[in-house]
């Protein structure tokens, strides 16, 4: 089990450590897997390069090699490490307490999680839509780590933790922003934080966060909410149908580090079944889908994606 050593943290500043710890702890958070035998890398090759309009599907095990942790993996993803569960939607709505309590891990956790960069997986795709080979991505991922490699064939089917919307006027706003503010309103709070968290908060007892203030939305004071599908939410329809009909100009489908467990990821799989269109699968572990799928490849996403090429 793999814990970042968090130390009491100001409210504005990123926590300290030392640089052999943040290299070994990239590759901390992603299972264990040997190396991709040569026989599945030209499978995936011959894959690739058939397809003319590639539409591809990221997920949580794409941005573990950039330190950011999953919920699922074994031995490594969240629900392995500890008993903590994400924030549900239904709860974050309903209290007030709990919106306190998810800010101040949120805000806490902050500085860590907005500067994680993108990895050589997010750089191989990106090359990919530059190549012409990418038709288009869809990602469960919340980071803005494909945003950050410079893909611009982007759809966040989750949303983005660097976005923040008020639930009372729609008003979209930069998480960067919000971080000032909070430090503006709680200048004297500090914290001890525990590990750190997928949806890029930490672990921070009840007590803790009693006297932690929260700001309401500037233009209408309203409830403020990153604009991230919560567990318990549900994807806007016409983020949906828009995927859906990318999925329409394509002629092959590449699952990349997602098992496929939630279904709003899961049903672009079954409509590819539906229009008989290719599917490939590059993942450590079983995923949903590997009924569905022609090739299934188990291996690293970065030293994978990184050999083929967008022929």
């Amino acid at each position: 089990m793999m814990r970042l050593p968090w130390r009491v943290l100001a409210p504005h500043t990123a926590p300290v450590r030392r640089a052999s710890s943040v290299l070994a702890g990239l590759m901390n958070f992603v299972p264990a897997c040997s190396t991709t035998d040569a026989h599945s890398l030209e499978l995936l090759q011959d894959f690739v390069t058939r397809a003319r309009r590639l539409f591809v599907i990221t997920g949580a095990g794409l941005s573990t090699e950039s330190g950011i942790p999953d919920y699922r993996s074994e031995g490594v993803g969240l629900y392995a490490r500890t008993d903590r569960r994400p924030m549900q939607y239904a709860e974050f709505v309903r209290s007030a307490k709990s919106r306190q309590r998810y800010w101040a891990r949120n805000f806490v956790g902050w500085p860590q999680f907005s500067s994680h960069q993108p990895n050589s997986a997010h750089k191989a795709l990106q090359r990919w839509e530059d190549r012409g080979k990418l038709h288009w991505l869809v990602t469960q991922n919340v980071d803005a780590l494909h945003s950050k490699a410079g893909q611009k064939r982007l759809t966040e089917l989750h949303g983005c933790a660097h976005r923040v919307t008020c639930l009372g006027c729609g008003a979209i706003s930069a998480r960067e922003e919000l971080q000032r503010r909070f430090i503006s309103l709680n200048p004297e709070w500090r914290a001890q934080a525990g590990a750190v968290a997928p949806d890029g908060d930490v672990f921070l007892e009840d007590e803790q966060v009693l006297h932690f203030r929260v700001p309401s939305c500037d233009d209408c004071g309203g409830i403020l909410k990153p604009e991230v599908t919560f567990f318990g939410d549900s994807v806007n329809k016409a983020t949906v149908q828009f995927v859906h009909e990318r999925l329409a100009e394509s002629d092959a489908v590449l699952v990349v580090g997602s098992s496929l467990q939630v279904y709003s990821g899961y049903r672009f799989l079954l409509a590819a079944r539906d229009r008989e269109m290719p599917v490939a699968i590059l993942n450590i572990g079983p995923t949903r889908a590997d009924h569905l799928a022609e090739l299934k490849v188990s291996g690293r996403c970065g030293e994978v994606l990184s050999v083929i090429q967008p022929l």
